[in-house]
């Protein structure tokens, strides 16, 4: 039987899209592979559909560094409603318990939130999409199951009030890979003793991605048709890679990463990741120190 081949554009690029509400993640995706053309399309890390915010789309070539953006530290604000809690941790849910809201002021609420930065352990909500004994958690709650989750380590690097009223707080937080912006409310919730659940979450950054570097939907629909338009949009893989050290290669080594051989690099960092340039400035790969000042190839892309 022949091979099926692919149909789509053979484009790589990084697309940052500021995902709407009331979509999910994969239908972004989706959205963007059709007015593209793409052949390949992937993101790194999903937002609920409750929101909104910067969702790196990778194209092509990209896919081969989700994982990477996918580890960045992320930046979120978000607004918690005092006195509810929720099944869901968020306005999606059936309301669990209804408190009575204490008068807090905003110099004990500085002090609660400064208890929550550094390393902390979560537990991970029933309404997420890990997996117990290979069943997504979400299922297992929806079929009215609760089990034990084990905490994990996430690290909030900075917690900020934005503004508060009686009821609620709009916070801004920047926390490491896997962090729950839904468990850290309730928690904090709980800390108050009135419990809390989000009403509103939308993500300002991932790793070297803000909005301002974002377009939305509608933009991108209004140049349909205008591939030249649409490829302007995207960013190089290296900008998404930029926190690593950067190796210019010659075309002899270029040549030798690509067949999966070590080169030898005078003074060469040791670092797990290495970016690779071509001579003309492209990025073409991922490498790795080895002993002896070796350079081995981890992930090509050509």
């Amino acid at each position: 039987m022949a091979d099926r081949k692919k149909k789509g554009r053979d484009i790589s690029g990084i697309l940052i899209l500021d995902k709407p509400l009331n979509i999910s993640s994969n239908r972004a995706v989706q959205i963007v592979k059709r007015l593209y053309g793409a052949k390949k399309v992937g993101h790194t890390g999903s937002l609920d559909p409750l929101a909104s915010g910067v969702l790196p789309i990778c194209l092509g070539h990209a896919t081969k560094i989700s994982q990477y953006l996918l580890a960045s530290d992320k930046t979120y604000q978000f607004t918690m409603k005092l006195g509810q809690t929720t099944t869901t941790g968020d306005v999606e849910g059936d309301m669990v318990l209804e408190r009575s809201v204490p008068d807090v002021k905003t110099t004990d609420l500085g002090a609660l939130l400064n208890a929550f930065v550094g390393d902390i352990q979560q537990i991970p909500p029933m309404y997420s999409a890990l997996k117990h004994n290979g069943q997504r958690l979400y299922a297992l709650a929806r079929a009215g199951q609760v089990v034990d989750r084990p905490p994990r380590d996430v690290t909030i690097k900075s917690l900020t009030l934005l503004s508060k009223t009686q009821d609620s707080l709009t916070l801004e937080v920047c926390c490491t890979k896997g962090t729950y912006v839904r468990t850290l409310a309730e928690d904090l919730g709980e800390k108050l003793g009135c419990g809390a659940h989000v009403t509103f979450l939308r993500r300002i950054r991932t790793g070297p991605f803000d909005l301002k570097g974002s377009i939305t939907i509608e933009q991108l629909e209004s140049s349909q048709g205008d591939l030249v338009a649409l490829d302007e949009r995207l960013n190089s893989l290296d900008l998404a890679l930029q926190d690593y050290p950067l190796v210019e290669c010659d075309d002899k080594a270029v040549s030798d990463l690509c067949l999966g051989r070590q080169v030898h690099v005078d003074s060469l960092e040791n670092n797990p990741i290495i970016r690779l340039n071509d001579p003309k400035g492209h990025i073409f790969g991922l490498g790795k120190w080895t002993d002896g000042n070796y350079l081995a190839p981890i992930r090509i892309f050509v």
